[in-house]
């Protein structure tokens, strides 16, 4: 199922999602993600990232970009295209500075797709995903771990990880997107899910309670032991 591919991480069920999809379709998403589009923020280290030309792709590389290679993208720019699963669809315009007016955004998706996604999301850190690691004590969380060989010049290292997770909570009305990567792991592990969960949950639960946030669940989450690895 849909919901399967992303609690389990599979690139193979990215890719026949892909397959349904015409290369425009996919680029025009993307973009209205801001994937290759050079975050509007007066900011250092704001990067375009990569998003070649939709005409350019051969069937491979649509293949291969559904499941997030072939093409780059900074760490902020995967947190703000959360916003839109977050916010009913909408994507929120980025800002360093804190406004009392209600957040406004350009539809992505519709408010049932976004809610959907979100759910998923929720079962990717749950029992059975590949982000259980990423659950804390009192707050539903939702979020997607994520692996990849290091790029090294025009080729990818064999030995060499970039890890990350990024997610939302609480998961019915999130208040916080968190976006954390850990670059060449080395102690020993190196799955998104079992080495950026762990600190993207820390985050959520700290930042949550110095907000005052009010706990949306009110026992310990049921952190499964057996890990479910990551394909990629």
């Amino acid at each position: 199922s849909v919901e399967g591919v992303i609690q389990k991480s599979s690139n193979v069920g990215a890719l026949k999602i892909s397959q349904k999809m015409s290369p425009r379709e996919m680029w025009d998403v993307y973009t209205a993600l801001g994937y290759g589009q050079k975050p509007q923020l007066q900011f250092p280290g704001a990067v375009t990232g990569r998003l070649r030309p939709w005409k350019t792709w051969r069937p491979i590389e649509q293949a291969t970009m559904a499941y997030g290679y072939g093409l780059s993208a900074s760490l902020f720019q995967m947190a703000h295209s959360y916003t839109a699963f977050a916010h009913e669809g909408q994507i929120i315009q980025t800002t360093m500075l804190k406004s009392g007016d209600p957040a406004s955004g350009v539809k992505v998706f519709s408010p049932q797709n976004a809610a959907a996604v979100r759910k998923m999301l929720q079962m990717a850190a749950g029992p059975g995903g590949t982000g259980q690691k990423a659950q804390t004590v009192g707050y539903s969380v939702g979020g997607k771990s994520g692996t990849a060989h290091k790029q090294v010049g025009k080729g990818y290292a064999s030995n060499k990880y970039r890890s990350w997770f990024t997610g939302m909570a609480p998961i019915d009305q999130p208040r916080i997107v968190v976006a954390v990567m850990i670059d060449e792991p080395s102690a020993g592990q190196y799955y998104g899910g079992a080495v950026a969960a762990p600190v993207f949950s820390e985050v959520v639960q700290q930042t949550l309670r110095m907000m005052g946030v009010q706990p949306d669940m009110a026992v310990k989450p049921q952190i499964v032991v057996q890990a479910v690895e990551e394909s990629f």
